[in-house]
């Protein structure tokens, strides 16, 4: 499968007019095939975009393209539409972000503050679990999981982790809604799952999609702020790997969705 990590943005540099540029960014995932081209500002759109998806490409278009850019993502689902190119939102563009790194291009997206969970998808109860690195592949991935996600790239051991290593997580029971809760973190992409401190109120954000933000318990009970700090030790130890586990009660018997997390600027 051919992928393409694609960024469509305002370039820093200006043409010897002082005019506004557009630079078009596209490489494989080794970066072994690149691709780079500019166009005025007047130029941006997607039928400009198209057409230099097709000459980078040459006989053999991608099957997927992938844009981390809130902003650039739009545009480059018009011009993939139109070429029968499936476009795939992430966060992990980890070769594209190298590029524009070394380019010193900016990196940085406005996050809006963290909203709450719709109410009808809210679980019965949560509470923070580990689970020895050795099983976290062998205790998921045989089971008949409606939603589950779990990247070659993140399997501990492909991260090589001891297999004594505490992976943390964090369970939900969401009962009746344990399905509708798992369906709808599976649509939002779940990133990474962060204790957050604000002094007065702590409490669990779920970073998701390309920017989004969503709340997902809050606490003041101390004991429970012990343990979420605890938890973020662990994820240190773990080279932040970490879990999301949905089912509908603690039986074991039914798991509704599991996510393999890491967070990703």
């Amino acid at each position: 499968m051919k992928i393409w990590q694609v960024d469509f943005y305002r370039s820093p540099l200006q043409n010897a007019a002082g005019q506004v540029l557009w630079d078009l960014l596209i490489c494989d995932a080794t970066r072994s095939f690149e691709y780079e081209a500019t166009c005025s500002q007047s130029a941006a759109n997607s039928s400009w975009v198209a057409e230099q998806l097709e000459l980078a490409a040459g006989e053999k278009l991608p099957d997927i393209i992938q844009v981390f850019r809130p902003q650039s993502l739009s545009l480059i689902e018009w011009a993939a539409r139109n070429l029968g190119i499936n476009v795939e939102p992430t966060r992990r563009t980890f070769a594209l972000k190298q590029w524009l790194q070394e380019k010193q291009y900016p990196l940085g997206l406005d996050k809006p503050p963290p909203a709450p969970l719709p109410e009808n998808l809210w679980g019965e109860q949560w509470r923070f679990a580990t689970l020895a690195a050795s099983d976290v592949e062998t205790r998921f991935s045989d089971r008949p999981i409606p939603h589950l996600l779990m990247p070659e790239f993140l399997k501990p051991i492909n991260l090589g982790l001891a297999s004594t290593i505490r992976v943390p997580g964090i369970i939900i029971y969401g009962g009746r809604q344990s399905m509708r809760l798992a369906k709808w973190l599976h649509q939002a992409r779940p990133l990474a799952l962060n204790y957050i401190s604000s002094g007065a109120l702590d409490g669990l954000v779920l970073e998701a999609g390309l920017v989004d933000r969503w709340i997902v318990a809050t606490f003041e009970d101390p004991d429970v702020t012990a343990a979420a700090k605890m938890y973020e030790q662990r994820k240190q130890l773990s080279q932040g790997l970490h879990f999301l586990l949905v089912q509908p009660d603690d039986s074991g018997m039914t798991y509704s969705g599991f996510w393999l997390l890491r967070a990703e600027d």
